[in-house]
């Protein structure tokens, strides 16, 4: 027995206590905590071998009169016959972890909070940064069953061990080879590992989130925002700020650390590991953190993604413009640069933040790489305004060498539908009327944006197209149609278009609304 300088009184408990040595273990432990009711108590037990009823009633008694009571380095089996009896209830009882070495191990994942190494052919462990992970561990254990629970197909942890001076989760990973690898060594899997890639991530985001039970990346990335304040000249801070708060709360899910080291592959059955950084959110949080893990941290120095991923930064930015092409389901260069800049607003954001707090400023390196984000993000900020984008909307300046985008987009929605050739050709002269007007008219002499929406539903199949752009009000459907019966010599040159639209279109419909020209356009098909 010996104290603590707190005032904690310890005893060991050594081998086996039943019915026989009972009775002496409480006299022993008796006589230490004469005079000392309500004094902490820590039992160690890491040479103890086995407990019966017996031990464990002197246990209970102990606990009756010093209530704040400890026991430690509990081996397996006596854990077990702990938690059975309810006594991992009745107080803090921290089990005797294994140690285990990852020297010389491959290391095939990393993220923010931990990394991941493998021990042998069949097991990987993940080391913890936080020396005091148990807390950690266990969270990350719950998520990750929530995520079963939900079907996203992940290891889950079956022990926690010690490696050197923090903790670690075991996982079976049979032969697992993580998409890094393969992207390395088999790079002409690349459009497989697109594929698989999407599809996970895809399932993660159609996911629905019991409330509460996972937290809500938006206040999170509400403080990196908050964070840069000091950084930014006052009136992009605010903006970015905005910009964040005006994302709404979405209970789908999000990895919040997606990228190709954990994703693994085990006997042909893709599976999702790290998952102490699960949330709930808007996708474009997610597509921030995949920019950042493929382009944004290594933007400055190249290297970087070879040291973290495997494979050089041109196999990461294709990666990324592949998977961001797949995930939105077009290959629109203006739709594609449209979201990688609202990701990029928040990713930018991201790497500020973690440089600065990890003494960025303090080294020449540090400084250039952050004046780059920094330059990049500011650049964005007068330009972007909002971070929610939508798979059918794309949004553009609306000038006219601007509109093969639009046709692009339309016609890439259209090929989805099974659309007739002579539809698809109404509808591309229809919209192209509709969108030159915009870029000829909405805004001048000036320049701004539009928005073209494509949606498609009903039966019969019915496409509407949307424009919306915020120049002056302006209803094209009040020109009265030109005299089409003229000779030549007597017709307006102007009208055609609007005419055209009306005749091909089975609706044309404008409003003006919360300082938005509304013209939409309808056609069965």
């Amino acid at each position: 027995m010996s104290e603590h300088e707190a005032g904690a009184v310890t005893f060991a408990l050594k081998g086996r206590i039943d019915s026989l040595n009972a009775p002496e273990m409480e006299r022993q432990l008796m006589e230490q905590l004469a005079g000392r009711a309500d004094a902490p108590v820590e039992i160690d037990a890491s040479e103890l071998q086995y407990i019966s009823s017996a031990g464990l009633r002197v246990l209970l008694r102990v606990k009756k009169t010093n209530p704040d009571m400890t026991i430690t380095g509990v081996n397996s089996d006596v854990y077990e016959v702990l938690d059975m009896t309810g006594f991992t209830e009745l107080m803090t009882v921290e089990k005797a972890y294994r140690t285990v070495s990852v020297e010389g191990c491959e290391e095939i994942g990393r993220g923010a909070n931990g990394t991941i190494y493998r021990i042998d052919r069949d097991n990987v462990v993940k080391v913890y940064n936080n020396p005091d992970a148990l807390e950690d561990i266990q969270h990350e254990r719950e998520v990750a069953r929530l995520a079963l629970v939900l079907g996203i197909p992940t290891a889950i942890s079956y022990d926690v061990v010690k490696v050197g001076d923090s903790y670690g989760s075991v996982f079976e990973l049979l032969n697992a080879s993580s998409f890094s690898k393969i992207l390395a060594t088999e790079p002409e899997r690349m459009d497989w590992c697109v594929k698989e890639y999407v599809d996970m991530l895809r399932k993660i985001h159609g996911t629905l989130v019991p409330e509460g039970k996972l937290p809500d990346v938006r206040l999170t990335a509400l403080g990196w925002a908050e964070f840069m304040r000091d950084y930014l000249p006052e009136e992009a801070g605010a903006k970015l700020v905005a910009l964040v708060e005006a994302v709404p709360h979405d209970d789908h899910m999000i990895h919040g650390d997606y990228h190709t080291k954990n994703l693994e592959l085990q006997n042909d059955e893709v599976l999702l590991i790290d998952m102490d950084t699960l949330a709930v959110g808007h996708p474009i949080f997610e597509l921030a953190s995949i920019y950042n893990s493929f382009v944004g941290y290594s933007e400055y120095d190249h290297e970087v993604i070879r040291r973290f991923q495997g494979f050089d930064r041109e196999t990461g930015v294709t990666f990324w413009r592949k998977s961001l092409a797949a995930y939105l389901g077009t290959a629109n260069e203006m739709k594609l640069r449209e979201v990688e800049d609202k990701a990029r607003v928040v990713g930018y954001t991201r790497m500020i933040r973690r440089s600065i707090r990890r003494r960025g400023l303090e080294t020449p390196e540090g400084r250039a790489e952050i004046d780059l984000w920094k330059s990049e993000l500011l650049e964005l900020l007068e330009r972007v305004d909002a971070l929610t984008f939508d798979p059918d909307e794309l949004e553009l300046e609306a000038v006219v060498e601007n509109l093969p985008y639009v046709q692009e987009f339309i016609d890439s929605h259209l090929e989805k539908t099974g659309c007739p050739p002579r539809a698809q050709m109404q509808i591309g002269l229809a919209a192209e009327e509709i969108f030159v007007n915009i870029a000829s008219y909405a805004y001048a002499p000036e320049k701004g944006r539009a928005k073209v929406r494509v949606e498609v539903s009903g039966d019969p199949v019915t496409v509407t197209i949307t424009f919306l752009d915020r120049g002056m009000p302006y209803d094209p459907l009040q020109k009265e149609d030109p005299d089409v019966t003229l000779p030549a010599e007597e017709r307006d040159i102007g009208g055609l278009g609007i005419l055209l639209t009306k005749k091909t279109m089975d609706d044309v419909a404008y409003e003006y609304r919360d300082g938005q020209n509304i013209l939409t356009l309808k056609k069965k098909i």
